[in-house]
C-alpha cells in the first residue's frame, strides 16, 4: 500500500476544488478502500499525523470502513491498534479529532464485543471516567456515550452501576465537558431503561435531572452557547421519550424554561430554545402542563415577550423569541382549555392595547390573533368585547400597530367568518381607510424607506383581511362593497411586490364569490386583467402569482355561473394541466383545486374534462414517495451553506450529516465538511428518514383525494365509468403513513358511497327507513362498496392516533347514516363475531370516555384524571363529533336506538355538568337529537333526563338553555311516563315564561334561537297535553313571536300544534285568528325553507278553511 499516495489523496479531499475532491474520492474507493489495510493505514494517520483536520478526516473514514474491514484485520495487529487509538484519543487536545476518534473506538468495539473480544474496554472506560485527570474523565465519558449510541444495550446488565457512575460524573466540579458528556450518555441510556420494571434505576435517573438543569443554567450564565445547545438537545430528547423520565421534575423544568425564555438579558437563540421546549411540552405533554395550571402564567409571559417583535414583519422562517412566543400561544390555545389560555389572555391584553408604547399595542392584538384558531368557540362569545379593541387599533396613529390589527382581523375572520361578518358595517370602512392611507403614504415615500415597506405590508394586510372577512358575508352584504373594493384592489394587480399582487388577486376572487351577481359589472375587466397571469412562468414568484390567479378565477366562475364563464373554461383547463409540469407544488395543488371548483359549477357538464382530470389525479396518487430519499455525494460540496428543498422541506446543507461549517455540534462534531463528500453516504441514509414523514408528494396526494371527492359528488352519474378504478386506488390509502392522506381518503370514500346511493334513489330505489334488519335493500354495488369502506374505516378508526382524522371519520359516518340510513350498519358477507354497529358503539364509547388511542398521547395522568380534565376546543372536536355519530345512529335506527342509549346515556350526561359551555351545549343537544329519534323508546330514561334538562333550562349560557328547551319539548312529546312529564309541566312553563318575550328589536343569533326553541318546546307540550297548559296565557305570547326567525326547524311543531288546536275547535286559538292570518301569509312566503312541504300543505288547507 502506497501510504504517501494514500495521505495525499486524503489531503485532496480537504481542498475547496470540487473536481479534485471527485477524483480523489473515486481513486480512494477504487484503489484503497476495498482493502482491510486501509483501516490500519487510517488508524496510523489518526494516531500520528500532526494536522488536526487530517486526523479528523481519517477518523471519519475509518469509522465508515470498520464495520466492513475490521474482522479481516490481522489478530496480531489489533491489540496494538486498539491501544494506540485509546491513548491517542486521550492525548488529543483538539476536540473535533478527539470526538471523531471516540466514534472509531465505538465502531471497533461494536464489532469486537459482539465477537467476544476487547472485553476489558468497558471496565477501562469506567476507570477513565473516574480518573483524577480531567482529560481522562472527559474522554472516558465521551467514549461511553459513543458506545451507547452504537450499542444502546451495552450496559443494560450494569444499569444501576452506570447510573451510579453518571450520578457522580454529572456533578464533576472541574469540567463542564464531563458534565455535558454525561448528559449525552444519559439521553442514550434512557432508550433502554425499562421504566415499568426497573423502578430503582428510574429513580436514580430522575435524580440526575436537577443536575442537568444546573449544567444548562451554568452554560447560559457563562455564555457557553455550544454546550448550552447540547444540553437543550438532551432535554428535548428526554421530552420525546417516556414521560416517566421527566415527570418528577416536570413542574420545575417548565418554571426554569419559562424563566430563561422571559429574560431579555439572555441570548436570543438560547431563549428561543427554551420556548421551543415549552412548545413541545404544551403539544406532547399537554395534560401534564394542564394539571400544573401554568397556562395563565405562560400566556402572560408570551404576551410580554411579543412586545420585542420588530415593527417590520421579517421573513416568516426567521426564529426569534417574540415569534417563538407567538407560536407557543398558538400551540397552547390548541392544546389547553380556554380557561388556561384564551380567558387569561383576554384579561391580560387590555393594558397592552391601551399602552402608550406601540410595541405593547402590537403585542396585544397579535397575541389575540394567535389564540383564535385554537379556541374559536370561546373567542366567538367574546367578540362584543374584542371588536371595539380591534376597531380602535385599526385607527391607531402608529402604522405598525395598524398593520398588526389588520393581521388580527384576518385571523379572527379565518376562524369566525360568520360572526365577524355581522360587523361588516364597521370593519370594511376601517379596512378601506387603512388601504387608502397606505397607498397615499407609499406614493409620498421613497421606495427603499422603512415607511414605504411598512405601507406595502399594510396594503397586503388590508387585502388579506378583506379576503378572510368576505368569506362569511351573505350575498347581500358582499354586494354592497363590490364598487368600493374591486376597483381599489384591481390597481394592485400590477404592483411591483408580487406578494401584494397575490393578496389583491386573491381578495378580488373572494369578493366575487361572496357578491355573485353584483360582481358581474367587473367580470369582463377582471378576466382581462387576471387572464394574463395564467400563462406566466419565468420565475418562482410568477408561478406563485399564477397559482393564486387560478384560484381566484375559479371563485369568479362560481360567482358568475356556468353560462357566463363558458368561454374561459378551456384556456383555464389548459393552463392548469400545464401547471402540473412546471415543478411548483403550490401551482400543482391549485390546479387540482380549480378542477374541483369547475366541477361544482358545471356539474354533469364537466364530463368532457373527466378523462384528463381523473387520469391526472389518479396518476398523482400512484406516485412513488421513496424517490425523495437523499444521498449527498461529492457533488454536494457546492451546496454547502445553501438551502435546498428535499422531500418538500427546506434543508440547510452544510457538509456532513447536518453540521453547518465552522460550528462544533459536539456529539455530532465528526460531521465535518468532508464526511459526506467522500462517499454515497450509504450508512447515513437513515439520518434522512425523518424528512419523509410528510413529503410534498404526500401533501399533494391529500389534495388530489379531496378533489376526487368533489368531482365525484358534483359530476354524479357521469363519474361512474371511473368509479371502480378510483376505489381500487384510493381505498388502500387508508393505510398511508401521512394522516392528511388518511383523513381525505375517509371523506372521499364515503362521498363516493353517498353519490352511488343518490344515483340509486334517482333510479327508483325507495327512501330508506329506520331500523334493523334493513327494510330497503340497496343495490349489489352499493352493498359491496359500503362493506369495503366500512371495513377500512373501522380498521383505521380503531388504531388512528391523529385526532383530526378520528374527527373526520366521525363526521363522515354521521353524515352517511343521516343521508343513507342503516344499510351500512348491516353485517357484511362474512360478519364474524362482531357487526359494524357493535364496533361503532364500542369506538364511540372509547372517544366519549377519552380512552381512544388518539386521546391517549399523554401517559402521565391516569384515566380518571384524564376524564375529569377540561378539554381544549381542538380535543373536544373528537368528542363532539362522536356525539354526532350517536345522533345519526339514533336517526338511522329509530325507536330501536333506545337500546344504544342505555350504553351512551351516562357518558353523555356526564358532559352536561361540565365547566365548559361548549361541552354542556353539545351534550344537551345530543340528548335532544336522540330523543327525537328514540320517540317513545325514551320513556324509561325520563326521570334522569328530565332532571338534567330542568337544570340546564336555567343555564347561564343561551345556547345551552336553547338546546335544553329543544330537548325538554321532545321528552314531553315522546315519553309515555305521564306522571314524570305532566308533573313537571308547570316547572318547565315557569322557566320558559320569561323566554317567550322578545328580548330586543334586534336579538342576537343566540337570543333568537333561544326564543325559537322555547316556542318549539311549549308547542310540543301543548300538542301532547293541551289541558295541562294555560292556553289563555301562553298562546297570545306565542303568536306575538311568530313566525320564528332563526331556527326554522321549530316552525314544524309550532304550526303543527296550531293546526291541531283548530282541528279540535279550541276557542283560544280561534280567538287569535285575526292575529294569526298575517303570520300564515309570511310563513307561506319566502324563504322557502321556513316549512316542510307536509306542514305547509296543512297550513294552506287551514288558511283556506279560515277564509270561507
Amino acid at each position: 500500500m502506497d501510504e504517501q499516495e494514500f495521505v495525499s489523496l486524503l489531503r485532496a479531499l480537504l481542498q475547496p476544488d470540487t473536481n479534485k475532491v471527485k477524483q480523489a474520492t473515486s481513486q480512494l474507493n477504487k484503489t484503497y478502500y476495498s482493502s482491510p489495510q486501509s483501516v490500519v493505514a487510517l488508524v496510523h494517520i489518526i494516531t500520528s499525523n500532526d494536522q488536526p483536520e487530517l486526523r479528523q478526516l481519517a477518523a471519519v473514514e475509518a469509522r465508515k470502513l470498520v464495520p466492513k474491514h475490521w474482522v479481516s484485520v490481522s489478530q496480531d495487529q489489533k491489540p496494538q491498534l486498539r491501544q494506540q487509538l485509546l491513548q491517542s484519543t486521550i492525548d488529543d487536545e483538539a476536540p473535533l479529532p478527539r470526538h471523531s476518534k471516540a466514534r472509531v473506538i465505538a465502531a471497533i468495539a461494536k464489532v469486537d464485543l459482539e465477537d467476544g473480544q476487547w472485553q476489558e474496554l468497558p471496565g477501562m472506560l469506567q476507570q477513565a471516567a473516574t480518573s483524577e485527570t480531567v482529560r481522562h474523565r472527559e474522554v472516558g465519558i465521551y467514549i461511553i456515550f459513543t458506545l451507547l449510541e452504537a450499542m444502546p444495550d451495552i450496559f443494560q446488565e450494569n444499569m444501576s452501576q452506570m447510573l451510579q457512575l453518571f450520578n457522580q460524573t454529572i456533578q464533576d466540579q472541574q469540567s463542564v465537558e464531563v458534565r455535558i458528556n454525561t448528559m449525552l450518555a444519559l439521553a442514550e441510556l434512557a432508550m433502554v431503561l425499562d421504566t415499568d420494571e426497573d423502578t430503582k434505576s428510574l429513580k436514580s435517573f430522575q435524580n440526575t435531572i436537577p443536575h442537568m438543569v444546573k449544567i444548562l443554567q451554568h452554560c447560559i450564565e457563562a455564555e457557553d452557547d455550544e454546550h448550552a445547545m447540547q444540553a437543550f438537545d438532551v432535554f428535548n430528547k428526554l421530552l420525546s421519550y417516556e414521560s416517566a423520565f421527566l415527570n418528577a421534575h416536570f413542574g420545575d423544568l417548565i418554571g426554569f424554561f419559562m424563566h430563561v425564555a422571559a429574560k431579555t438579558e439572555i441570548d436570543d437563540d438560547i431563549r428561543s430554545q427554551a420556548l421551543s421546549f415549552l412548545m413541545q411540552s404544551a403539544r406532547y405533554r399537554k395534560l401534564k402542563v394542564q394539571s400544573l395550571k401554568v397556562g395563565e402564567q405562560m400566556t402572560k409571559m408570551c404576551i410580554q415577550i411579543a412586545t420585542e417583535l420588530e415593527e417590520l414583519p421579517s421573513e416568516e422562517d426567521e426564529v426569534s423569541p417574540a415569534r417563538s412566543a407567538l407560536g407557543l400561544l398558538d400551540i397552547m390555545s390548541e392544546s389547553l382549555p380556554p380557561s388556561q389560555v384564551a380567558v387569561p389572555l383576554l384579561k391580560a391584553i387590555g393594558p397592552y392595547v391601551q399602552n402608550s408604547d406601540p410595541s405593547h399595542r402590537r403585542a396585544g392584538i397579535l397575541a389575540l390573533g394567535m389564540c383564535v384558531e385554537g379556541a374559536p368557540d370561546f373567542i366567538a362569545t367574546q367578540l362584543k368585547e374584542i371588536l371595539p379593541l380591534v376597531l380602535h387599533l385599526l385607527e391607531d396613529q402608529d402604522s405598525g400597530v395598524r398593520s398588526a390589527a389588520l393581521n388580527g382581523v384576518a385571523r379572527l375572520a379565518d376562524d369566525l367568518a360568520e360572526d365577524m361578518s355581522k360587523e361588516h358595517a364597521r370593519l370594511i370602512p376601517a379596512l378601506i381607510k387603512n388601504f387608502d392611507l397606505a397607498l397615499q403614504s407609499m406614493r409620498a415615500s421613497q421606495p427603499d424607506s422603512k415607511e414605504h415597506e411598512l405601507n406595502t405590508h399594510i396594503l397586503k394586510a388590508s387585502c388579506m383581511a378583506v379576503d378572510s372577512l368576505v368569506e362569511g358575508f351573505d350575498q347581500e352584504d358582499a354586494a354592497q362593497y363590490v364598487n368600493e373594493l374591486v376597483p381599489r384592489f384591481a390597481t394592485l394587480f400590477e404592483h411591483p411586490d408580487h406578494k401584494v399582487q397575490m393578496a389583491a388577486v386573491s381578495a378580488v376572487g373572494s369578493i366575487a364569490a361572496g357578491a355573485e351577481e353584483a360582481f358581474k359589472p367587473y367580470f369582463e375587466k377582471s378576466m382581462q386583467s387576471l387572464g394574463k397571469f395564467i400563462s406566466i412562468k419565468e420565475s418562482e414568484d410568477e408561478l406563485e402569482l399564477r397559482s393564486i390567479a387560478l384560484d381566484s378565477l375559479g371563485k369568479i366562475a362560481s360567482a358568475v355561473g356556468a353560462e357566463a364563464f363558458q368561454q374561459f373554461v378551456q384556456p383555464l383547463m389548459q393552463s392548469s394541466e400545464e401547471g402540473l409540469h412546471l415543478d411548483n407544488q403550490r401551482l400543482k395543488e391549485t390546479s387540482y383545486i380549480l378542477w374541483s371548483t369547475l366541477a361544482r359549477v358545471y356539474e354533469e357538464n364537466f364530463e368532457p374534462f373527466l378523462p384528463g382530470v381523473v387520469k391526472a389525479l389518479l396518476e398523482c396518487l400512484e406516485q412513488e414517495e421513496t424517490d425523495t430519499e437523499v444521498q449527498l455525494g461529492a457533488e454536494a460540496s457546492d451546496l454547502i451553506g445553501q438551502e435546498v428543498t428535499i422531500a418538500g422541506k427546506k434543508i440547510k446543507v452544510a457538509g456532513a450529516g447536518g453540521q453547518v461549517e465552522g460550528v462544533d455540534n459536539g456529539d455530532d462534531d465528526e460531521d465535518a465538511l468532508v464526511q459526506e463528500l467522500m462517499d454515497g453516504a450509504d450508512e447515513d441514509d437513515d439520518d434522512w428518514d425523518d424528512l419523509g414523514a410528510v413529503t410534498a408528494v404526500a401533501m399533494e396526494k391529500e389534495i388530489s383525494i379531496e378533489v376526487l371527492g368533489d368531482v365525484i359528488t358534483h359530476t354524479k352519474g357521469k363519474y361512474l365509468p371511473y368509479m371502480q378504478k378510483t376505489v381500487e386506488i384510493v381505498l388502500p390509502l387508508l393505510d398511508h403513513s401521512y394522516e392528511g392522506v388518511r383523513k381525505s381518503t375517509v371523506g372521499t370514500m364515503w362521498r363516493a358511497y353517498a353519490c352511488l346511493w343518490g344515483l340509486a334513489e334517482d333510479g327508483g330505489m325507495q327512501k330508506w327507513q329506520p331500523g334493523l334488519p334493513i327494510k330497503v335493500k340497496p343495490t349489489a354495488d352499493l352493498e359491496k362498496l359500503g362493506d369495503l369502506v366500512m371495513k377500512g374505516t373501522l380498521a383505521l378508526w380503531e388504531e388512528e392516533m391523529d385526532r383530526a382524522t378520528v374527527t373526520e371519520i366521525n363526521r363522515n359516518l354521521a353524515a352517511t347514516l343521516k343521508l343513507c340510513g342503516p344499510a351500512i350498519l348491516a353485517p357484511g358477507a362474512n360478519p364474524g363475531n362482531t357487526t359494524p354497529l357493535k364496533q361503532i358503539t364500542a369506538l364511540v364509547l372509547m372517544v366519549l370516555q377519552k380512552q381512544h388511542p388518539c386521546q391517549k398521547l399523554d401517559e402521565e395522568l391516569d384515566d380518571a384524571d384524564a376524564l375529569e380534565s377540561e378539554s381544549s376546543e381542538y380535543d373536544w372536536l373528537a368528542i363532539e363529533t362522536a356525539m354526532e355519530v350517536i345522533t345519526a345512529l339514533t336517526a338511522a335506527l329509530g325507536p330501536q336506538s333506545s337500546e344504544l342509549w342505555k350504553i351512551f346515556e351516562s357518558p353523555v350526561v356526564k358532559y352536561t355538568s361540565s365547566q365548559e359551555r361548549f361541552e354542556r351545549s353539545a351534550s344537551i343537544g345530543t340528548i335532544g337529537e336522540c330523543l327525537e329519534g328514540m320517540q317513545e323508546g325514551c320513556t324509561s330514561f325520563t326521570p334522569r333526563l328530565m332532571k338534567v334538562l330542568l337544570k340546564r333550562l336555567g343555564d347561564e349560557d343561551p345556547e345551552v338553555k336553547s338546546n335544553a328547551a329543544f330537548a325538554a319539548g321532545l321528552l314531553c312529546l315522546h315519553s309515555t311516563d305521564a306522571k314524570e312529564v305532566l308533573g313537571n309541566y308547570n316547572t318547565i312553563l315557569q322557566t320558559l315564561e320569561p323566554l317567550l318575550q322578545k328580548q330586543s328589536a334586534t336579538p342576537s343569533e343566540h337570543e333568537a334561537r333561544l326564543l325559537d326553541n322555547a316556542a318549539g318546546c311549549v308547542s310540543r307540550m301543548i300538542k301532547k297535553a293541551p289541558q295541562n297548559v294555560p292556553l289563555e296565557e301562553v298562546l297570545p305570547r306565542l303568536v306575538d313571536i311568530l313566525p320564528l326567525k332563526e331556527d326554522f326547524r321549530e316552525n314544524e311543531p309550532v304550526f303543527d300544534m296550531i293546526v291541531s288546536l283548530y282541528q279540535s275547535q279550541n276557542p283560544v286559538i280561534q280567538g287569535l285568528t285575526e292575529r294569526l292570518m298575517p303570520v300564515f301569509e309570511k310563513i307561506m312566503g319566502p324563504p322557502e325553507e321556513q316549512l316542510t312541504e307536509g306542514t305547509k300543505e296543512k297550513v294552506q288547507q287551514l288558511v283556506e278553511y279560515l277564509r270561507r
